[in-house]
């Protein structure tokens, strides 16, 4: 073979290359081989040469990029084509696009062990329940977790998990038909030919064998001969098929007690239970959910019972705080209710500890804010694993505890967050805040929604009604709850009066009520004397007069809390909190005490080096605000001031300075009680009275207790002393008996709807509002288990009444039966009327016929012989003919019920001799006043058959004028044996109102068609009537219950319906009831969810910049009134205009759907006086500017825009939802704009 003869490779073909580094001399060697069809790279990283001594970069860039392009890869039309073919070369698989993601697996293996070496034998494979669960489409705990992004807070696009004791749809609910479906025979009506096709399939059975319907127990069983004959020897008798009846329905025989077919006593002891359930199960019917726990006797085998407790506390525990430890290691629910400063945290830290211990999740709730702070710092440094989330503020949310506000707790349930799958307990702190108009709904919310696996602990002041209250939740969530209440309070309290005003006076202090309970109103005298003392003599009135009128003036009122102070501070009685009902009587006190100095140098520097630090974390600016500055000054002197007004961060530094003694007098607000557990020496109260929104007010018993009940500090003070100021005269006495010894406020609902709860209910099909509405506690009056247990005993009953005979001539007597009872009913209805009227009782006067219907006599005349004066039960002293014999019949007190079964306006006629008797009518045994007087003499009459009840004059001849007057009436009857005439309600008594001159017709109508019925001509009509009567009976009772526990008789049920037509109206859902797009994003927001998403819709906000949308929003979270008008821009004018606008135009569409609201009470609730002062704050204005713009105080417009920031916040979401992204970074601008600064400094507790 020839040798072909290659060229030797030259240097050229060699895959090498030199690329020149910059201006350096190196040179590097490329050896990679190149690209084939691809163009050099320069081999120099810099143009060739000396660099150009002046670059013009800019001319540069637009040479190279802009005009010649070229030499950029991008622009490599080669390397693209060849890339091009490459995509088009591919093969084209069709099937690609039939691609659907796998179907979750429906099996999965199970490993068989050895049980007695644990060595793997087998696999078997087991089939999966609950596969295709998601958060989408199931209440379920076995659902599949959602994405992590969700699991805190969930989405509203979740279900939320099926909440305790709303049991999922039973078999009947399922089989019972809607409307629209009808009834399929599955063996007989089936289509056989599909539509379009010309012939069909016969699926019948040619050769089917007719199979029992029934399947016999026994004869399955025939094959263990040795368990048939274990049966009883006396039930031989009884044939197969009654003794199937008696087992009971299983689907194994396991169950049926048949384990071994060798235990011959197997199925005696099964009959034998059978028959102990029932007596089981109605005992359980009067089960009483809340179980009041015994605290009165010692808990001796507490640390057998508990040897190792999950919490371990350096002091010995109260008996309650022990009884309660031992309900929560049983996983028990429980309901403390125990006094102010009882040591009620005792059971939420236990609750916490037993939690970490079994590695689940605790969640804390309070009302308040300041609260959730307070908590988190208290409970952080005992448990560490704390977290907090409020609306502005999310701290380590992956801990065991979370303390959050109850409203954040509700949008977690309602948007299934993965939270509530770890959960353990529920706490409830400040229970008695369900009173809350506003707020209380939320409470109830979310004890209804709350899943079975979690347990509940409510922590309360002392309230009236805490076994009621827990017997709600009980039955709602089917589990007991335990109520542990105090006796008395560990510190127990003295209040006195206080009268003194200056240095000579100041000890005029007077014991009113002593700690054991004791009034003593030899101490309230002797307040009332020694003020009277200084009266001067125009204005001398005995104490109590006129104590509102009068007002004292600053001065005095100066004088009086200078006195007290000084005197309480030389009895070493601080700190003291001095409760003032309003917040610029609180700054005016504190400011006026200008002499006061209650501190001693080290406090001073304690003080101020506290300020310091705290106020480190403020700007420059913030730090010189005109209230830091003065409240600065009042701190170092020990003087406090604490009201919604104060900026927060001094709140925060007033309440830490007062926990530790350094504040020796605060002046307080209502709220600082409520809020915060910061207990005192003495409470003083500066008022008793208070506005409450709508007027001047006593305090109720309640708020004085809690207010009161800082006083005494626990392990400090021995008792807590109350002291209430008479500045003007001292206040009436039974008004402080009424307040300090009167019950405390019950719990009441406040449940009312709201469209948030309709759409977040309406969005999951297996949950209905009705549901919830049943399980509020306004409806906790509806015992709907015994109502079902009689209903059942009803239809027992109504099975077992004998069959109506409705043949031949009695064949209407049911229609009959009703229009007697109709008839019955217009009657009653009528003379109710002419009774309440004047001229019907100036008719009902002595002497006056009346026709008398009762128990005892049918249509007999009577005579009236004198008139109660009672208006409520007014009695008619009547004489009435009867029969010989039949004066003293016993019916004479039933109801008019058993009514007569042919209606006749026949009088009654003796058949012997004509009798009478005197009795005592009520209004509605008179069932007609005739046309007729008689002259009578009641007072002989009565007296006549008085005397003759009587034993010895029983068989004296009656009176000369009972004669006269029975044979007068006797006459009466015989000469109208038809009836008589009688006063015609219309015609001679005048009562014109539209219901009487209806019933009157009605009366005519209903009385002409008595005419035309057949049965009453039947021989058997009395009887047949009477078992009529009997059934309708039962059957009318039955309907009122059918009634009670129906949807249709709940309270709100009529507003339920409205505010659903609201929703359709505004096409938030379809008629259907379906959720739509605008009531997707309605469930986003948490108040004015209609006007925020009608302003969404209507691309309100999206004219607007940031910061003018901030303002515009700032009017749903700005309640007060202001004076000042605030200066806006043009299209912020515009803005709130429109707001207004869709505002009216929601209140008229509320009003036209029957919602009680008027539309101008609807607009009022937007408030726009902050709009000047969130709009220059958006736009970095310094704090202390903002300030001047309004009359608002400061703490208050730091709260209005930590709020407005939650409010931006939801419309983000909801912007989102819609798709409008423009927006939703508009609303993320405006926040940013608004956090920064004052407004959003980190609570001293959270760091």
């Amino acid at each position: 073979m020839d040798k072909i003869g290659l060229p030797r490779l030259g240097a050229d073909d060699l895959p090498l290359s030199l690329l020149e580094m910059g201006c350096s001399g190196r040179f590097e060697l490329i050896t990679h081989p190149l690209p084939k069809n691809r163009p050099l790279p320069p081999h120099s990283t810099l143009p060739h040469g000396l660099p150009p001594t002046c670059l013009d970069l800019k001319t540069e860039v637009e040479k190279r990029f802009l005009r010649d392009p070229a030499w950029l890869p991008v622009h490599d039309v080669d390397d693209a084509f060849h890339k091009f073919l490459k995509i088009s070369g591919r093969d084209r698989e069709v099937e690609s696009l039939l691609h659907c993601s796998l179907s979750p697996l429906h099996s999965g293996l199970s490993v068989v062990r050895d049980p007695t070496t644990g060595l793997l034998l087998d696999f078997t494979e087991v089939l999966l329940e609950d596969t295709a669960l998601s958060a989408k489409n199931s209440l379920s705990l076995q659902r599949q977790p959602g994405p992590p992004s969700e699991s805190l807070r969930g989405s509203n696009t979740n279900y939320p998990f099926l909440p305790a004791g709303m049991e999922e749809l039973t078999l009947e609910q399922i089989k019972k038909k809607s409307e629209l479906e009808e009834d399929i025979d599955f063996e007989k009506d089936l289509l056989t030919v599909p539509p379009g096709l010309k012939a069909g399939v016969d699926f019948s059975d040619k050769e089917a064998k007719s199979t029992k319907s029934e399947v016999n127990l026994l004869s399955l069983l025939s094959t263990f001969d040795d368990v048939i004959d274990a049966l009883p020897e006396e039930k031989e008798g009884v044939s197969p098929k009654e003794e199937t009846v008696k087992l009971p329905r299983t689907n194994s025989l396991e169950e049926l007690g048949i384990k071994d077919s060798g235990s011959s006593a197997s199925n005696t002891v099964l009959l034998s239970e059978q028959k102990k359930k029932p007596q089981q199960e109605d005992k359980g019917d009067h089960k009483k959910w809340a179980v009041p726990v015994d605290i009165t006797s010692p808990c001796d085998d507490f640390y057998k019972r508990i040897p190792d407790p999950a919490f371990k506390y350096p002091f010995e525990l109260d008996v309650f705080q022990k009884q309660a430890i031992l309900r929560l290691e049983a996983h028990d629910s429980v309901f403390v209710a125990a006094h102010t400063s009882a040591g009620k945290t005792v059971v939420a830290e236990y609750a916490i500890a037993l939690s970490q211990k079994h590695m689940t999740r605790t969640i804390y709730t309070s009302p308040i804010k300041a609260l959730s702070n307070q908590k988190f710092r208290d409970f952080k440094t005992t448990f560490g694993d704390v977290g907090l989330l409020t609306g502005d503020v999310q701290l380590s949310p992956e801990s065991s505890c979370l303390i959050m506000t109850t409203e954040i707790l509700r949008s977690m349930l309602y948007n299934g967050s993965e939270v509530i799958r770890d959960l353990e307990w529920v706490i409830f702190d400040e229970v008695h805040y369900i009173n809350d108009a506003e707020r209380g709904v939320v409470w109830e919310e979310v004890l209804i929604m709350l899943p079975e696996h979690v347990s509940i602990i409510l922590l309360s002041a002392t309230v009236p009604n805490a076994v009621e209250f827990s017997e709600w939740i009980g039955r709602i969530k089917k589990r007991p709850i335990y109520v542990i209440s105090t006796v008395k309070r560990p510190v127990p309290l003295e209040h006195y009066l206080y009268t003194g005003n200056s240095t000579k006076t100041q000890k005029e202090l007077f014991l009113l009520l002593e700690s054991t309970g004791n009034f003593l109103t030899k101490g309230y005298y002797a307040a009332v004397e020694a003020k009277k003392e200084r009266t001067s003599k125009h204005a001398q009135s005995f104490g109590t007069k006129n104590v509102s009128q009068h007002n004292t003036t600053a001065s005095q009122d100066r004088a009086v809390w200078q006195t007290l102070l000084n005197y309480l501070s030389q009895r070493q009685q601080t700190p003291v909190v001095a409760f003032t009902f309003s917040r610029t009587r609180c700054d005016e006190n504190a400011r006026s005490l200008t002499s006061l100095d209650l501190t001693s140098s080290i406090e001073k520097s304690e003080i101020h080096s506290f300020l310091q630090k705290s106020l480190t974390r403020l700007r420059g600016g913030d730090r010189q605000l005109p209230q830091i500055l003065s409240m600065r000054d009042l701190l170092k002197r020990g003087i406090g001031v604490h009201h919604s007004g104060i900026l927060p961060i001094l709140k925060e530094i007033i309440e830490m300075l007062f926990s530790r003694g350094l504040v020796k007098v605060l002046f307080a607000t209502e709220t600082f009680a409520m809020g915060v557990n910061m207990p005192a020496r003495t409470v003083v109260f500066d008022s008793i009275r208070k506005h409450d929104g709508t007027g001047f007010r006593n305090l109720l018993p309640g708020e004085y207790i809690q207010m009161a009940g800082r006083a005494g500090r626990r392990g400090l003070d021995a008792t807590g002393t109350v002291i209430i100021l008479c500045k003007a005269g001292v206040h009436d006495m039974g008004e402080l008996h009424a307040m300090m010894l009167g019950k405390p406020t019950v719990l009441q609902s406040q449940f009312r709807l709201t469209y948030t709860m309709i759409l977040n209910l309406l969005r999951v099909e297996a949950l209905r509002v009705t549901d919830m509405m049943r399980r509020s506690f306004s409806e906790n009056h509806r015992d709907t288990q015994a109502h079902e247990k009689r209903i059942s005993e009803l239809r027992n009953t109504l099975s077992s009444l004998r069959p109506l005979d409705t043949e031949g001539q009695l064949s209407d007597i049911l229609s009959y039966y009703h229009t007697i009872t109709e008839l019955r009913i217009t009657t009653e209805t009528l003379q109710r009327a002419v009774l309440e009227s004047v001229n019907g009782l100036k008719a009902l006067s002595v002497g006056r016929v009346v026709i008398v219907n009762n128990g005892q006599h049918h249509n007999a005349l009577g005579v009236i012989l004198q008139v109660s004066n009672d208006a409520v039960n007014r009695m008619f002293t009547t004489l009435i003919i009867c029969e010989k014999g039949k004066e003293e019949a016993a019916g004479d007190d039933q109801s008019n019920k058993a009514f007569h079964p042919i209606y006749s306006t026949s009088l009654f006629i003796p058949e012997g001799p004509c009798s009478h008797t005197v009795r005592k009518l009520k209004s509605q045994d008179i069932s007609a006043i005739t046309t007729r007087t008689l002259k009578v003499i009641p007072e002989r009459i009565i007296d006549n058959y008085n005397k003759r009840q009587q034993p010895r004059f029983r068989l004296d001849p009656p009176g000369q004028a009972i004669s006269t007057a029975t044979q007068e009436l006797l006459r009466l009857a015989e000469a109208n044996p038809n009836g008589i005439t009688t006063l015609d309600p219309v015609n001679d008594l005048h009562l014109k109102g539209v219901d009487v001159v209806e019933g009157v017709m009605r009366h005519r109508v209903l009385q002409d068609c008595l005419k035309d019925f057949h049965c009453i001509h039947s021989p058997t009509f009395t009887e047949q009537f009477a078992r009529v009567q009997e059934r309708m009976c039962v059957q009318e009772e039955l309907d009122k219950l059918l009634f009670l526990v129906s949807d249709q008789s709940l309270t709100l049920l009529h507003e339920y319906h409205q505010r659903i037509k609201v929703l359709e109206a505004l096409q938030y859902v379809d008629s259907t009831g379906a959720v739509q797009l605008k009531g997707r994003v309605a469930c986003q927001i948490s108040s004015h969810e209609l006007l925020l998403t009608e302003l969404l819709f209507e691309n309100t906000l999206s004219p607007l910049a940031p910061e003018e949308s901030a303002a515009l929003l700032s009017c749903l979270v700005f309640t007060q009134n202001t004076q000042i008008d605030p200066h806006i821009t043009s299209t912020l004018q515009e803005g709130i205009n429109q707001v207004l606008n869709v505002a009216q135009r929601i209140g008229e569409l509320q009003r036209d759907c029957g919602i009680a609201q008027t539309a101008e009470d609807f607009v009022a609730q937007f408030k726009f006086g902050l709009t000047e002062v969130v709009y220059c704050w958006a736009r970095g204005m310094p704090f202390a500017e903002i300030a001047q713009l309004t009359d608002v105080q400061e703490g208050t417009i730091i709260r209005c825009i930590q709020r407005l920031d939650e409010v931006l916040k939801e419309v983000r979401q909801a912007a989102r939802i819609v798709g409008d992204s423009v927006l939703g970074s508009k609303m993320e601008r405006a926040s940013l704009a608004i956090r920064r600064d004052i407004v959003f400094t980190a609570s001293l507790y959270t760091h």
